[in-house]
Order: C-alpha cells, then structure tokens, then sequence
C-alpha cells in the first residue's frame, strides 16, 4: 500500500480553501454511542458530510458474518455517490476519536478502489486545536435523507466502485495467518487476555494472535505515530519478518485503523472483518485467554 494515509490540518485548510476542495466526510461512532449524528450536528468542520457507520459503512449484522459486515459493493456505491463522491476527486475522513472510526470509511473506499482517500492526522480534536472554525445545525441533506433539509445537500457523485483495492480474509484465513504469519489483535488488552468482553459472545482471543491494541498508534494529541516509531512497534510485534500480517478487533472497526497505521510504517495487512464477534460466535472456533506466551 504506497498511497497516502494522511492529511494534516493545515492541508486541509488549504485544499477547502481551494478551488477544487476534497469531500469532507464525518464518521463520529463510538462503541456504546448511537449519538453520531447529534454530535456532527452540534459540531463539525464546515462543508462536512456526515455518514453512518452502522448503516452505509455496514452490511446486516448476522453470527456467521458478525457486527459490522463489509456493506454490499452496489450499496456502498448507493451511498459514496449520496455523499458528493466523484472520479478523481479527493476524499477526506475524520471523527472525533483519533480516526478509529473513520478510517472504517477510509478502508472501505480504498477497498473499493478509491485511490485519494486520506484520514485528517489528529481528527476533529486537531482542527479544534487549531482554532479553525466550526459548524453546526442539522448540515447538508443527502438525496438518501428520511427528510427533507437545506438546499446545499452535495449533488450526486458518480464514483465507480472497484472491488478488491485492499486484502480480506475469513477465519479460516486469519487462523492461518495467526499459525504461519502475523495475526494483530487491535483490541484493548484487557479484551484480548480475555479479563472482560463487554459485547461479543466470548471473551478471549484467536489463538496466536497477538495483542497490538489500536490506541498505542496515536500520540497524546490524537495524531499517529511518527513512521519509525509506528514501525519498531509493529517489528518488535514480528511484523518485520512475517509471510504475511493480518489485523482483526471486535468487528471490524478498529482494526482498520491498525491497517493504517501499518501502512504509514510501510506495512501491508489483511483485514478479517468478521474478527471476534464472528469468531466467538461459532462454538467450533477456539478462544485462548491470557497474555501471549513468551
């Protein structure tokens, strides 16, 4: 993966300045918090477009497939061009978590073949910091919306998706992996030793996995990790020597983050997107507890 993973604050602010400004696109989601769109509403980077995880990032949660399935492609598209996406136009994700939502979308549409797609490196809480202006009320109406809004909803874009930009895998693939390469648990550790699971249906992880939890990729401020630094983390994890890397968390979400942070320390990886919640969900599939054995 060479493209490029980020974009700062302040090319941000120069490329909206611009005559030909990226779609600016907000995924505020957090585990636990169905408020996204109050919270774009009540603050969001002017011009932002607010997309849904569960729903357009998502395809129905089921055991087999688990919480946050991969959307199917048709769908994906249905909303991509509900969102203002063109050919050859730049996208730009945020949230307000330090991209660990966002860059679910970023994933996504770079597996779909969308080739300028990059995460705001420090997300709303660096623009904040910044002291660069906000917005707020109900934003633009998507064509897709259940109600009527302003007038300035983006015209639809007409993006064209091509499938199989980045590499998945099921169980039987990240079981592989976690035997013959590199398999990163992207959980908190207390999940992956298995000492609480707060929403799957076991607690534990994918034996010979290993814990890289996805907040020790950001620095205080909520930006990534410098490269050398993000690349001795996931050396001293063997990402240096693998056959192959491949990431997995509780659905699918922050694991996405992991690929990008592999990504800006020159790594590609795998993403499992049924990982545990599919996993733990079949009782053939087992699930080891505790740290990784030295």
């Amino acid at each position: 993966m060479s493209a490029r993973v980020t974009t700062t604050v302040s090319e941000l602010r120069e490329l909206l300045d611009s005559g030909q400004p990226p779609v600016l696109l907000d995924v505020r989601w957090a585990l636990g918090d169905p408020h996204g769109r109050d919270h774009f509403e009540a603050a969001r980077i002017p011009g932002a477009v607010y997309v849904d995880l569960d729903r357009e990032l998502a395809g129905p949660p089921s055991p087999e497939s688990g919480r946050h399935p991969l959307p199917d492609l048709a769908d994906l598209r249905a909303a991509a061009r509900s969102w203002g996406l063109e050919e050859g136009r730049p996208v730009v994700v945020y949230d307000d978590l330090g991209n660990t939502a966002a860059a679910r979308a970023w994933w996504l549409l770079r597996w779909a073949g969308v080739p300028e797609v990059t995460l705001l490196d420090g997300a709303l809480g660096a623009w904040r910091a910044a002291g660069l202006p906000l917005e707020s009320g109900p934003g633009a109406t998507r064509p897709d919306a259940d109600e009527p809004g302003p007038d300035d909803a983006p015209e639809p874009g007409d993006i064209v998706l091509r499938p199989a930009g980045l590499p998945v895998t099921d169980a039987d693939g990240a079981a592989q992996l976690a035997a013959t390469g590199l398999l990163l648990d992207a959980r908190a550790g207390e999940r992956y030793r298995g000492e609480q699971e707060p929403v799957d249906p076991r607690a534990g992880h994918i034996p010979g996995a290993v814990s890289a939890p996805t907040g020790e990729n950001l620095a205080a401020d909520g930006t990534f990790l410098p490269p050398e630094v993000l690349r001795r983390r996931f050396e001293d994890r063997g990402a240096g020597d693998a056959a192959g890397i491949g990431v997995y968390c509780g659905s699918g979400v922050t694991a996405a983050h992991q690929i990008a942070a592999l990504a800006i320390a020159g790594f590609d990886a795998t993403l499992f997107p049924g990982s545990w919640s599919a996993w733990s969900a079949d009782p053939a599939r087992p699930a080891a507890t505790g740290p990784l054995p030295s």
